[in-house]
């Protein structure tokens, strides 16, 4: 296993001596401004060149968050991948100007699917047929610019779902991302298999992951330790991945306490 530095997801707004502190030790950074709804298709170059001239000083790792509203990877209807292939294209014209590494993109697997497995047992080939179709033509332009899309957990509650996509469509800028929180939510809620569990399952195919707590009941983005995910157990899991990873922080609020918490969690780490 080999980490990066630990990072964090940001927006552009995000305070000034977080910003400065990421950059001044080369931490990754995953921009995360280019997923609401309809914001690809509006005038976004402002934001980029914006962007563009606050990176200059950063040296680190850089990602994007890329957009997910809406979009559904599964979804079967030829026009609208169409549609959905044409946003990640945009996505991944951002993730070149801004030297992106590599763009997160959302799994459309969810506990229906995993339910009815036997039911009906075409939905999960389905599903990964749609994938690669829509994935077809970001995966060429991907793989040009030097990107890899990372595929995270949303609503997954068998994690070896989204590792027969990966294995099915075979890319090599297709790997898995594993969100903590969506795991716990899922573990907690569906009876899905806990957080190390869902690392375990992606041996191999793991690049990124997205570092949040949750109390079990929303999405809530907490630091590390502030909600119910036992973190020894899961850095640990994270210790024993054969791959290369990278580590973001994603939260939502207090975003001023991401340095003494990136700096706890990598003590943990032996970072």
């Amino acid at each position: 296993m080999t980490f990066s530095k630990l990072g964090a997801a940001i927006t552009f707004d995000v305070e000034e001596e977080v910003f400065n502190w990421l950059c001044d030790s080369d931490r990754p950074i995953e921009v995360q401004d280019f997923t609401s709804p309809n914001i690809l298709n509006s005038d976004f170059s402002g934001l980029v060149l914006k962007y563009k001239d606050k990176l200059k000083s950063h040296k680190g790792t850089r990602g994007l968050h890329g957009p997910f509203f809406g979009l559904d990877l599964g979804n079967q209807e030829t026009e609208f991948q169409k549609l959905i292939s044409k946003r990640l294209l945009t996505a991944l014209d951002i993730c070149e100007q801004l030297s992106a590494e590599y763009m997160v993109i959302h799994s459309p697997f969810n506990d229906w699917m995993n339910l009815n497995k036997r039911q009906y047992p075409h939905v999960q080939s389905s599903t990964i047929s749609a994938m690669a179709d829509i994935l077809e033509a970001p995966l060429k332009q991907a793989s040009e610019i030097g990107c890899t899309l990372v595929l995270e957990n949303c609503d997954d509650t068998d994690p070896n779902m989204r590792l027969s996509a990966i294995q099915d469509i075979n890319h090599p800028n297709l790997r898995l991302s594993l969100d903590t929180g969506h795991a716990f939510l899922s573990h907690s809620n569906y009876k899905a298999p806990s957080v190390i569990d869902f690392i375990s399952a992606a041996e191999g195919y793991l690049a990124h992951v997205h570092l949040q707590d949750v109390d079990g009941y929303a999405d809530r983005h907490w630091l590390p330790g502030e909600g119910s995910i036992s973190w020894p157990s899961v850095i640990d899991a994270l210790r024993n991945c054969s791959t290369k990873l990278h580590l973001v922080i994603e939260v939502r609020k207090n975003m001023h306490r991401i340095p003494n918490a990136i700096n706890h969690l990598e003590s943990l780490f032996d970072l």
